[in-house]
């Protein structure tokens, strides 16, 4: 998931807003003229940073495998992957070691601005964030077949502002897919509460009533970690399900979405000629500064419905006679 740059102005000649997606567009387009040599580095200057700015225009169900400007914190995340390709999407190669090295910005601050000693205290309270930053998913062991029930997703931390969650079948970057496909369906609008303890409903807002807002993923705004202080913020979102019609044995898991660089003065720039004054993340779209971390999976049993009971006063059927 990238982060995407709010709208900055309109465009000489043309009275559509012109906002960092449209911008990349255009970028894209000419370096597909200019060549695919053109085109990685495009890709770099042009693409935004990752996960800070959630994804405020796309209000859909999602699954973590497009997310290619997160990190993942663990190699189980990645279990089947080849290990070399695996390697490269830990976050202690895909961002730290990048701080660590003070790596340059290619259409990004960089970190080579930073002293050694900043660029180790910025890596140091990274890895405090991640330490912190946790999803919990709270769901019935056993459910019955078709039912309806209620699942909690808890999650703490992430740098902010904002972070994403959503319901997947397993705990794996590319191999994961939304809970719809097991069986999983979401029957209402999910209640979220942020860090502040107050209902959020402005991101669900945004998708048109008619089209079904019973999504299974949605963005928490408000969220502001600070790894110095050892503050981070916690916010829940509770989703109504409805259960399989075959018994069995089905798999939930929560995913977390969420960005590291801007909980701290050391993982952003602000450009002092932005009217609007916004962070930019050092490590900009190529620096793996966005995160992707899941629940335990729960294995919820689904259960049959029980045979109807005989109606009361019902004679028991007559046994058919032997020959």
């Amino acid at each position: 998931m990238r982060a995407r740059g709010p709208v900055a102005g309109r465009g000489a000649g043309t009275s559509r807003p012109i906002d960092g997606r449209f911008e990349a567009r255009r970028a894209l387009a000419r370096a597909a003229r200019a060549g695919a040599a053109t085109l990685s580095l495009v890709l770099v200057a042009g693409g935004a940073a990752a996960y800070p700015g959630g994804t405020p225009d796309y209000q859909t169900d999602v699954a973590p495998f497009c997310a290619s400007c997160h990190s993942s914190r663990s190699e189980a995340a990645l279990t089947g992957a080849p290990a070399d390709r695996a390697q490269k999407e830990l976050a202690a190669n895909k961002q730290l070691a990048l701080i660590r090295s003070g790596q340059k910005g290619v259409g990004a601050p960089g970190y080579d601005g930073l002293s050694e000693a900043d660029r180790a205290t910025l890596a140091k309270q990274i890895e405090a964030i991640d330490a912190a930053s946790t999803a919990k998913l709270e769901a019935p062991a056993t459910v019955p077949a078709g039912g309806t029930f209620e699942v909690t997703v808890t999650v703490t931390g992430g740098g902010g502002p904002v972070v994403g969650v959503g319901l997947v079948d397993a705990a794996h970057r590319w191999y994961a897919r939304p809970a719809s496909a097991v069986g999983w369906q979401v029957v209402a609008e999910p209640a979220i509460t942020g860090p502040d303890g107050a209902a959020q409903t402005a991101w669900l807002a945004k998708r048109p009533e008619r089209t079904g807002r019973n999504l299974s993923f949605v963005n928490v705004t408000g969220v502001a970690s600070d790894p110095e202080k050892g503050s981070y913020a916690k916010s829940q979102v509770r989703f109504t399900l409805r259960a399989p019609a075959s018994a069995g044995t089905y798999p939930l898991a929560a995913v977390f979405f969420y960005g590291t660089e801007k909980a701290t003065p050391l993982g952003y720039v602000v450009d002092p000629k932005d009217p609007l004054q916004r962070k930019q993340v050092r490590g900009g779209f190529g620096g793996g500064s966005g995160r992707i971390a899941f629940s335990d999976v729960a294995q919820i049993v689904v259960q049959a419905p029980a045979p109807a009971a005989p109606a009361p006063g019902a004679s028991a059927p007559t046994p058919p006679t032997q020959p």
